[in-house]
């Protein structure tokens, strides 16, 4: 397909990037206490629904207790992941200095430790978004998600990995710093992996004694029902994660690049290929917050340390600034964008799913960025010093 930035001039492409970093300047300069105040909001009302959740289950032996239980343990369980522990990990709220909420030492509620999420997330997908070989987000090791990946007969499990990956993902999320397809493959040893495991142990088995033994035996004879219970909050937290992060990331029209082409790249080079490495979901403003606001995937991938509850208000203006300079700013409902992930997982999965159609180009792309030792891994992503295009 043809690529949708080669009608602009390397002067277009350093004036997109300045006027999104003009935007980002704008909303550094307004951040104060209205995202205080939003924070704590959030944090309350997760609480408020764990609180709720944890004592309706002490009367799950009556069905309508157990839904009500389970409804909100899942809904601040998805809370806790998404508009919480995600974004304060980014340092979206470091500016605020209260070390309760210090992207570089907040733990949440799964069981991936956080300073091993930092490391894959903040720094290798935010740094290499969408560069094959780099990212590993893509396919998170586990599937085939462009056709520019090399068919395998192994493929043909697509479907039922993405499954397995979308009802167990909090522990897909916990082992993908383990690198354990590459170990398989002979092109890591497993030494160096073996070191993240006893904190890994550490973080899984706090997170099952709390949510499979102890939280269960305090409820008496209701243990069995809140075990049960437990599960079905963690798998409804699970299957709502893989999907939103999928939405935004895998749907029709998104980008991803070689490594050849992330050599080197102006800022503006930078910001086209997060926007083109992204997809948003349409919602509701509930919805938005359920999300923890990665509905708006585009603006995350622009703006990672802004805090997300701006990224709707954010959007008008980089839909627009888009539509000035001819890009696209690829937007859908939930049903259409999982329903092409969907798709592209089971096409993917078959050797006649087609020869590499082209993604759309950036000029040269990032240049390499020291990477940030273990432990201590920043809560912010890195900004590259990027280099002006010849």
């Amino acid at each position: 397909m043809p690529s949708p930035v080669t009608h602009l001039t390397t002067e277009q492409i350093d004036a997109f990037g300045a006027e999104l970093d003009d935007l980002r300047r704008r909303t550094v300069a307004d951040l104060g206490e209205r995202d205080r105040e939003y924070l704590e909001k959030v944090v309350r009302a997760q609480r408020g629904l764990e609180f709720a959740g944890r004592a309706l289950l002490f009367a799950g032996f009556l069905p309508p207790a157990w839904v009500g239980g389970v409804t909100a343990l899942s809904l601040s369980k998805i809370l806790d992941n998404m508009e919480i522990g995600h974004n304060v990990m980014h340092g979206q709220y470091d500016f605020l200095q209260d070390p309760a909420f210090d992207g570089n030492t907040f733990e949440w509620d799964t069981a991936c430790p956080a300073d091993q999420w930092r490391h894959s997330h903040n720094f290798q997908h935010h740094t290499f978004t969408n560069i094959r070989g780099k990212d590993r987000d893509i396919g998170y090791g586990i599937l085939r998600m462009t056709e520019e990946q090399k068919w395998k007969a192994s493929d043909l499990g697509n479907p039922v990995y993405a499954f397995l990956l979308a009802t167990f993902f909090q522990y897909g999320v916990m082992a993908h710093d383990l690198e354990l397809d590459q170990v398989v493959a002979g092109k890591k040893d497993w030494s160096e992996t073996a070191e993240l495991l006893p904190e890994m142990g550490k973080k899984l088995g706090s997170q099952t004694l709390k949510d499979y033994v102890l939280f269960p035996l305090l409820t008496g004879p209701s243990a069995p029902l809140t075990f049960m219970g437990n599960m079905t909050a963690n798998l409804a937290r699970n299957l709502w994660t893989f999907t939103i992060i999928f939405c935004g990331h895998f749907p029709d029209g998104v980008a991803t690049f070689t490594q050849e082409e992330a050599d080197e790249e102006s800022r503006g080079g930078w910001y086209l290929r997060q926007l083109l490495g992204s997809a948003n979901i349409t919602g509701s403003k509930l919805f938005h917050v359920m999300t923890g606001n990665l509905s708006h995937q585009i603006e995350h991938h622009l703006f990672p340390d802004i805090p997300a509850h701006r990224y709707p208000e954010m959007a008008v203006e980089v839909q627009e600034i888009c539509e000035r300079y001819g890009l696209p700013y690829n937007s859908g409902g939930l049903a259409q964008q999982f329903g092409s992930v969907v798709a592209k997982i089971c096409k993917l999965a078959l050797p006649w799913s087609g020869s590499p159609t082209g993604r759309p180009a950036v000029e040269p792309a990032v240049q390499p960025v020291v990477e940030v030792p273990r432990p201590g891994s920043v809560g912010t992503v890195p900004t590259p010093k990027l280099r002006a295009v010849a």
